[in-house]
Formats: structure tokens, C-alpha cells, sequence
């Protein structure tokens, strides 16, 4: 925890929640793009 808050101070707390935003994300975008490859041969006519 001492870690975090350390962090925190050192970089700012906005810069904290939009990298872990991302990497919370990051999970879902690639899901997505997945299966947009999955049913573009699908979709080409």
C-alpha cells in the first residue's frame, strides 16, 4: 500500500486512475477486436 501512495505523490493521482482505467480495459478492446476478426470473413461478400 506504501508502494501506491508513494505513486501517487510521485506522479499524480489522475495519472494513477487513467493507467489503471486502461489496463482494466485493455481486456475488453481485445475481446472486441477478436471478434470484429472473427466475422469480417463472415460479413465480405
Amino acid at each position: 500500500m506504501d508502494q501506491w501512495v508513494a505513486i501517487i505523490q510521485e506522479i499524480g493521482f489522475p495519472v494513477v486512475v487513467s493507467f489503471y482505467l486502461l489496463h482494466r480495459i485493455e481486456s475488453r478492446l481485445e475481446a472486441i477486436r477478436d471478434a470484429l476478426v472473427a466475422i469480417t470473413p463472415v460479413t465480405k461478400v
